[in-house]
């Protein structure tokens, strides 16, 4: 099992999670972050750390497009490991429907 980060995040971008993560695994998209699943220990620190409830066990029904999508971009995307503030629209974009189909971007971010 591991854990992945799914569509809420986006353009929410809470980093409570990477603060708490223990190996570091986070990385970071321009408005989008993912959890690389070879690094992932599967601990769940980071689940109850999202604001955004966007982190999900891959074990849950449904995930497999968001395993794939964390797989990619964590080979791409730089590390993060520190907290910042959330995306300046991330209060009204929390719980937006099909925010990846229209808000994902595959652009990366500036890591740490």
């Amino acid at each position: 099992m591991t854990y992945v980060v799914t569509d809420n995040c986006i353009r929410c971008k809470y980093t409570d999670c990477v603060e708490v993560c223990p190996v570091d695994c986070f990385y970071e998209g321009e408005n989008f972050l993912v959890i690389h699943p070879d690094e992932c220990i599967d601990c769940g620190v980071c689940e109850p750390e999202c604001p955004a409830e966007a982190i999900k066990p891959d074990t849950e029904p449904g995930l497999d497009s968001w395993l794939k999508i964390n797989t990619e971009y964590s080979k791409i995307w730089p590390n993060i490991t520190v907290k910042r503030d959330a995306m300046p629209e991330a209060a009204e974009m929390d719980g937006v429907e099909g925010k990846f189909e229209k808000f994902f971007s595959p652009n990366p971010g500036t890591g740490d």
